[in-house]
């Protein structure tokens, strides 16, 4: 596999054998991580279905609604080269889709720099996989 890190922040590491025998000794921690398991695969799915049936500019507003929930901030860096690789299209489709948004007043953008200027438009222009990835989250407290 492979991990991708897109903001800076703090991290703490330990061994796996450590991390066994912590999640082993400790039924809250295992709670936990199968909660962020099912979180993770039924956001997996619900992408994986997201990009085969909707398009690129609902699936941008998606990912861009996500990605401040995440950074707990509407003003973020993104390249169009990290956006067509998460959205399964060419810099060509983000640039389009990205266009669109922009003229409807829903975001700025300028050199990889996005903030998001309407975020009820934005989520109104989005697909619904936003909403639903949302929910699950918000009942599984993650």
């Amino acid at each position: 596999m492979r991990a991708l890190v897109q903001g800076g922040g703090t991290a703490l590491r330990m061994t796996a054998s450590r991390f066994r025998a912590e999640f082993k000794g400790s039924p809250s921690l295992q709670r936990a991580l199968f909660r962020y398991n099912h979180l993770m695969m039924a956001q997996i799915s619900q992408t994986a279905a997201c990009n085969r049936f909707h398009e690129a500019e609902a699936r941008l507003a998606r990912w861009l609604l996500m990605t401040s929930d995440r950074v707990h901030a509407d003003e973020f860096l993104l390249t169009h080269e990290f956006l067509a690789h998460m959205l399964g299209v060419r810099r060509v489709g983000v640039t389009r889709a990205a266009g669109n948004l922009h003229r409807k007043k829903l975001i700025d953008y300028s050199r990889g720099n996005i903030t998001i200027l309407n975020r009820k438009g934005l989520e109104t222009a989005a697909c619904s996989c936003y909403g639903i990835i949302r929910d699950l989250q918000k009942i599984a407290q993650v």
